[in-house]
């Protein structure tokens, strides 16, 4: 049986952060993964959409929902370089794995915020177990929904349930 949801495209990185080697959609199969996409320099991911990721992956076993984050810049670049990125990490105290996207010289946009035709940040995707793309958001829900999201795909292949946004 096919899925009705396409699998999602691969991030496109340059380095991780809080990871021993770079990851992919692949390493997280059998898992429901939330990515959350942010800058440092935008006050919504700073107030709302990093202390989300945070109580996702507090809140759900580490065997069930993968959390990551991805760092993506499309203005003040000279202000955001990875080791800039990589001492915000850790004034956060952000410990989910946070990859930075993948910039060629010159351009404007990240190639994975390209790929995904993103409109900024914060956006979160949400993926299902078999890393298809069920989510695609710029901006945040509540935690309550964010939190029904992932129940409904932790028990999709249980009770066959198809959760659609």
């Amino acid at each position: 049986m096919t899925s009705k949801y396409k699998p999602a495209h691969p991030l496109i990185t340059s380095e991780w952060l809080n990871s021993d080697k770079p990851l992919s959609f692949e390493d997280f199969r059998g898992r429901v993964t939330l990515v959350t996409i942010f800058q440092f320099l935008c006050p919504s991911c700073v107030s709302h959409a990093i202390p989300q990721a945070k109580r996702v992956r507090e809140l759900f076993a580490q065997e069930d929902v993968v959390v990551i984050g991805l760092h993506t810049v499309f203005k003040l670049h000279d202000q955001q370089t990875p080791s800039a990125v990589a001492r915000m990490v850790k004034e956060h105290d952000i410990n989910f794995p946070v990859g930075i996207d993948k910039q060629e010289t010159g351009e404007r946009l990240g190639e994975t915020f390209q790929s995904y035709e993103l409109q900024g940040t914060p956006t979160q995707l949400l993926l299902d177990r078999d890393g298809n793309l069920r989510k695609n958001k710029f901006g945040f829900d509540s935690d309550l929904q964010l939190g029904a999201e992932i129940m409904a795909l932790l028990r999709d292949r249980e009770t066959g349930l198809q959760y659609t946004q």
